[in-house]
């Protein structure tokens, strides 16, 4: 396969006594990495595929041998310079003394042409670009260097070397658009951005899209310009969230505290109650147990003080069932002794016709649950 590289003119003419022009050049380079189009090489499967030229290769004696007495053209010929189109496309040739400079190829270069030697001191066309024939081996691998390539190049056989103002682009030098058949160039600065493949896939809301480099660094930005301000809002919805519910929980303990509060409120109507089942206890302890005090005790400490005065203290001890139990017998069976005309009956069952001596327990009474319904914080409506 034809191939064509770049090297810019590192030397100045010098004029010979004849008016030819010599120079030593640089024009070639070994042990490096470099990207073709894919389509140039004829793979299609591959964008661009990055070509390692050992220095094993570059500089095999063969390889350096064969660059002595090619011929030297402007621009790069249609075809291969040989002995029937040699003297309509060359202008000099390259001299005998390669050798290697460093990881170069340098050689001596003899301009015979005035048109030729005119183009360059002008300064028109000063780069140099090798054709060659060169082996293209597809395979994957690290160069010494740490450039991963897709493939190795090996067995160069020069052709010619050419004065180009650009190694890749323009009319002459733009290798793989039909306008010329000679070898494909290298991928390099100098190479237009209309030339350069879309050697870059990248997933956008999961489309493959095909773009350069520079398009997939874009592309790759914006995407997370746009991952971060979509997990900032999911950031501050969850926190929104979660002032919300804090508010619902406080909103709810105030609810649960006021139906607490209003549970613990009486009306008149359930304050009465309560002082009239009050006074009805307290009747019945006074005719079961006449000397038994009542004042400061609550109704099931009148019950107990009761069955104690009555049945004895062996009844200090008993559990509050007992005593509840035992009170109503003792009620029950002070009716039953009665009889039916019995007042002893009729106070027990209907309660006391207080007096106003009597009427004084239980306005205390009432006065005093008031005062520890407000005490222990509940609210009293009267």
């Amino acid at each position: 396969m034809q191939f064509i590289d770049r090297m810019t003119m590192d030397g100045a003419l010098r004029r010979t006594a004849d008016g030819y022009a010599v120079v030593s050049a640089r024009v070639a380079r070994g042990g490096n990495v470099q990207a073709y189009l894919g389509s140039e090489l004829g793979i299609t499967d591959k964008a661009v595929v990055r070509v390692y030229r050992p220095e094993s290769e570059v500089f095999k004696k063969d390889a350096i041998g064969s660059y002595a007495g090619v011929p030297i053209t402007i621009g790069h010929p249609s075809v291969k310079v040989t002995a029937d189109t040699w003297k309509d496309l060359a202008v000099g040739e390259v001299g005998d003394e390669v050798m290697r400079d460093g990881e170069f190829v340098r050689v001596p270069m003899m301009l015979r042409d005035a048109t030729g030697i005119q183009t360059v001191e002008s300064g028109a066309a000063v780069e140099l670009s090798m054709g060659y024939d060169a082996n293209v081996t597809l395979g994957d691998g690290i160069s010494p260097t740490g450039e991963a390539y897709d493939a190795i190049m090996s067995d160069f056989k020069m052709n010619h070397v050419a004065i180009v103002e650009k190694a890749r682009g323009g009319d002459q030098l733009r290798i793989g658009d039909g306008a010329y058949s000679w070898g494909a160039a290298p991928i390099t600065d100098a190479t237009p951005e209309k030339d350069k493949p879309m050697n870059k896939t990248v997933i956008v809301d999961g489309i493959p899209v095909e773009t350069t480099d520079q398009g997939a660094v874009v592309i790759d930005t914006l995407q997370k310009r746009i991952a971060d301000a979509a997990k900032k809002a999911s950031e501050t919805e969850t926190a929104h969230i979660a002032a919300i519910a804090d508010k619902d929980k406080s909103l709810a303990a105030k609810d649960a505290e006021i139906d607490a509060l209003k549970g613990k409120v009486l009306d008149a109507a359930a304050i009465d109650k309560l002082v009239a089942s009050r006074a009805d206890l307290i009747g019945k302890a006074k005719v079961l147990a006449k000397d038994v005090k009542t004042d400061g005790l609550s109704d099931a400490d009148i019950k107990k003080a009761v069955v104690v005065a009555v049945v004895g203290d062996a009844a200090k001890d008993k559990p509050e069932a007992y005593i509840d139990a035992r009170f109503e017998i003792l009620v029950e069976d002070a009716v039953k002794k009665a009889g039916d005309k019995d007042p002893f009956r009729d106070a027990v069952t209907d309660g006391l016709t207080p007096t106003n001596d009597d009427l004084k327990p239980v306005n205390d009474a009432r006065a005093a649950m008031l005062q520890d319904l407000q005490s222990g914080g509940v609210k009293a409506t009267a």
